[in-house]
């Protein structure tokens, strides 16, 4: 077996692994699976690691909404996925108010095109997102504006919709 052959079949390997390339061949597709799968949850508690409100603000539905987005997508960093997520789930609406508030945070201290890691602002900047906005002048960040949250009913049975500290409850199972 030559080097070129066995770096082929290893690339092809990584690929079906975390890329959503074809099954390699001599590889139980069950196997691949379970290991793809374990894999995102890896992938998917580093991404937390870096963005805890987006993680938080999704709940339960943290490890599908991660799993789907990033089936088929190469790993681009911890930040970066977490970043290239939040602006995915912010154009379909679907990002939460305290995810909104920590992409405009990231937005005003970072620049970050897509493509190249994130890199320090230096000029004055500002980050919007879901209703929030931030400001970043000589290397400070503030929060401008929190997020829109939406209102919540009181649920049936009386609970008033605020937790012990006073702060609406607007995370969802």
């Amino acid at each position: 077996m030559t080097d070129g052959g066995l770096a082929a079949r290893q690339a092809a390997l990584v690929a079906a692994l975390v890329a959503g390339g074809a099954p390699p061949p001599g590889f139980a597709p069950a196997h691949l699976a379970a290991t793809r799968a374990a894999l995102l949850r890896k992938r998917a508690g580093e991404v937390a690691r870096h963005w805890p409100l987006l993680a938080a603000s999704l709940g339960a539905r943290w490890s599908t909404t991660f799993a789907d987005w990033a089936a088929g997508r190469p790993p681009g960093g911890s930040l970066r996925d977490g970043w290239d997520l939040a602006r995915a789930l912010h154009e379909r609406r679907a990002l939460p108010p305290a995810a909104a508030e920590e992409l405009a945070l990231r937005e005003a201290r970072q620049r970050y095109d897509g493509l190249r890691a994130p890199r320090p602002r230096r000029l004055p900047a500002v980050g919007r997102a879901g209703g929030a906005v931030a400001v970043q002048i000589a290397g400070r960040v503030r929060l401008l504006r929190p997020a829109t949250r939406p209102s919540a009913a009181p649920p049936a049975g009386g609970d008033s919709g605020v937790d012990a500290a006073g702060s609406a409850l607007w995370i969802s199972d």
